[in-house]
């Protein structure tokens, strides 16, 4: 069977209000999905690699992002976008139109796409993406002399004993890596300073409910 595909447009972080109004439901709980094949998932925050069956009830907690946060009798499991299609949705893909800014120069890396992918990875149990949690502290592309563009991103984790940090690192550097004309990727994982609330921007403190 042909797993459904659909697309995450990406423009200009200045422009698109990135997220879906019905992504975090309001009301009594998540939608109570039944899983259509088995498939993989991480435990969260542990990091453990899991299977879940076939014909497992799952909430769907999280949606908006290139994977997916469920609840399974209580516990907190990530699955991939890849196996959108076990939890009967279509596979988030990226795509990137020609972004409308006199500071994009053709062939070169556009800063605000790497921004724009960033805003759709989740962290998954606390379920706000990871530029609005703080997590990024800075995103630089390096031109080298052989022409390879390279991004070079510094961020951090909630706790420096998260087991989702392998994870999350990861994702990250897929992601990155198919922003047009993006060569490498390189993701330093840093603790000084450590991460704290104050790290948190405007919307991610409006949507956590602290202001």
């Amino acid at each position: 069977m042909t797993k459904k595909v659909s697309t995450v447009s990406l423009i200009p972080t200045h422009v698109i209000n990135v997220g879906a109004s019905n992504a975090f439901p309001t009301g009594r709980g998540y939608p109570l999905i039944e899983l259509q094949r088995a498939c993989k998932a991480i435990h969260v925050p542990a990091g453990d690699a899991v299977r879940l069956k076939k014909g497992t009830e799952v909430e769907l907690v999280q949606s908006m992002g290139l994977s997916f946060t469920v609840r399974v009798r209580g516990n907190l499991f990530r699955i991939a976008g890849d196996d959108a299609d076990a939890l009967g949705k279509a596979i988030p893909q990226l795509s990137f139109p020609k972004a409308n800014d006199e500071n994009f120069e053709e062939g070169k890396v556009n800063e605000a796409y790497i921004w724009e992918v960033l805003r759709h990875c989740y962290d998954p149990e606390i379920q706000l993406n990871i530029v609005d949690l703080g997590l990024i502290y800075s995103v630089n592309i390096i031109q080298r002399k052989t022409g390879q563009q390279v991004v070079h991103i510094d961020m951090t984790l909630t706790a420096p004993a998260c087991g989702m940090g392998p994870v999350l690192v990861d994702e990250v550097k897929h992601q990155v890596a198919l922003v047009p004309h993006v060569d490498a990727v390189h993701v330093n994982l840093v603790f000084d300073p450590p991460w704290d609330r104050s790290k948190l921007s405007e919307a991610g403190k409006l949507q956590l409910g602290l202001i």
